[in-house]
């Protein structure tokens, strides 16, 4: 449908009304919807000026077919003849073509020659990502997410197509339940589920109802997500760190601190890669116990564990004190925007009001489809396959490691889809990273992720390497790069 507006004089509206809607009715066959300024005065110079403008601005695109003279004549209530010379004039000058029984259409336009443009440094564009936790997009299971939408569609109610529920659709929240405990160990009923945008929108929640409850302080760990520290920030939440060592984060510090809560990678600590010792977790859990302190862990690769020695959930050891958050965006896809909590008792109704609040809701079909999905078994499998592909890359890329940079240590635990790459002597981070930019790589050193100077200092120079992102077509010249980004910085 096109609807052309005509701009009238005062006292004149009812007039441009009634040609809008004659026009909307007679332009209905050309398929488009289109706006443009009119002058009732002088019509047909108005119309030649605004196509002409909707052509060269790219509103009316190539390949466009404009409305048949006769029937524009009629909407604008100007002779015929008059629209046959505006489809002329621009014809003539390139602007439309005319095609044998067919119409008046627009013309791909020749694009005015224009001076090279300057050469664009390498390290603006970053072919290769290695930064850690990014996902193989190229492994989405399209087909199985296709068929999980029909069905989910299919099997839809008219109700399941209106404004969902804050804490989610109960199918999907049946199914993580039934899942998280099978694959993590999670202790959950389906009441206990909210889903939420991704695991940022769950820790916004969580802070602000954190903050609500006039609690201050949070501890995190002294590397990770830079945002993460932002988040507790913005809501009003100042984060504190906690020492990461060979046994994970040293949370026999937490009593000193002040916390009221803290937040934790335990199965494979981020970046570092090392799990939450069993000595610690047993600490943990009575720090909870003891204090009422509140545990948010972020399971966020979990699944992924490569020498078949799964960590599980901490949150079974504390349910009551523990927020447990996972995301759909590693076993899937980061488009699938989807991740989700467990809330203990004590939360729950703090959270889904904070929810409320933002005006916030999860794609209701999306969470169907994903539902469909984990209850079929195609999300285990999808987990599988991506185990078994990531394995692989690890185990390569430390093979391609031994032959090219022989001096470096990869480290971390056997899982995931990143490492540590310990640099040899005398090599700093940032080199590197400016060596990785001029070779279109994209990665960070460790200090990238620390809380402060002071925690960057006090490990050698390493950088973060993922090894998910590229597809496995790229992924020897994405190592082959980091190689040479390393000998560069030498």
């Amino acid at each position: 449908m096109v609807v052309v507006v005509v701009m009238p004089p005062r006292y004149e509206w009812q007039r441009a009304l009634v040609t809008s809607i004659r026009m909307a009715r007679n332009w209905a066959n050309s398929g488009l919807d289109l706006h443009l300024r009119l002058d009732p005065r002088r019509k047909v110079h108005s119309l030649e000026r605004a196509l002409r403008a909707a052509i060269d601005d790219g509103t009316l695109a190539a390949g466009t077919r404009l409305p048949a003279s006769r029937a524009l004549a009629a909407d604008l209530g100007i002779a015929r003849n008059s629209v046959v010379e505006v489809y002329e004039r621009l014809l003539a000058e390139g602007r439309l073509e005319a095609r044998v029984g067919s119409g008046t259409w627009v013309r791909e336009l020749a694009l005015p020659s224009r001076p090279a443009p300057a050469r664009v440094d390498r390290s603006t564009r970053f072919e290769l990502d290695l930064r850690g936790g990014l996902p193989d997009a190229s492994a989405f299971p399209r087909s199985a997410w296709l068929a999980a939408m029909r069905q989910a569609l299919a099997e839809a109610s008219n109700a399941a197509l209106a404004y969902g529920p804050p804490e989610g659709v109960a199918p999907l929240r049946l199914a993580l339940a039934e899942y998280l405990g099978r694959a993590r160990g999670v202790r959950a009923h389906a009441d206990d589920v909210v889903v939420t945008h991704g695991f940022g929108e769950l820790l916004g929640l969580v802070a602000r109802a954190i903050a609500a409850r006039g609690r201050r302080r949070i501890a995190v760990e002294a590397y990770g997500h830079a945002s993460h520290r932002e988040v507790f920030a913005a809501a009003g939440l100042e984060p504190v760190p906690l020492a990461v060592d060979s046994e994970g984060a040293d949370v026999s510090r937490l009593h000193g601190l002040g916390a009221e809560a803290v937040l934790l990678t335990p199965a494979h600590q981020f970046p570092t890669g090392v799990p939450l010792s069993s000595r610690r977790r047993a600490l943990l859990a009575e720090w909870a116990d003891s204090t009422g302190g509140l545990v948010i862990e972020d399971d966020y690769d979990g699944e992924f564990r490569f020498d078949g020695r799964s960590i599980g959930a901490f949150q079974s050891l504390a349910p009551d004190s523990t927020v447990y958050g996972g995301t759909a965006s590693k076993a899937l896809s980061p488009a699938v925007g989807i991740g989700w909590g467990v809330l203990p008792p004590r939360l729950r109704d703090e959270v889904l009001a904070q929810r409320r609040r933002s005006g916030s809701a999860t794609d209701a079909l999306t969470q169907s489809a994903l539902a469909v999905l984990i209850a079929s078994g195609g999300y285990d499998r999808s987990v599988r396959t991506l185990r078994g592909r990531y394995r692989a890359r690890r185990e390569r890329f430390e093979q391609l490691l031994a032959v090219g940079a022989p001096d470096t240590r990869v480290l971390g635990l056997v899982a995931g889809i990143h490492c540590l790459l310990e640099l040899p002597e005398g090599v700093r981070e940032a080199e590197v990273v400016e060596a990785g930019a001029e070779r279109g790589l994209r990665f960070d050193g460790l200090a990238a992720y620390a809380t402060d100077g002071e925690t960057a200092s006090s490990r050698p120079p390493t950088m973060v390497v993922g090894f998910g992102a590229p597809p496995d077509l790229r992924f020897e010249q994405a190592v082959a790069a980091v190689i040479a980004a390393i000998d560069a910085a030498r």
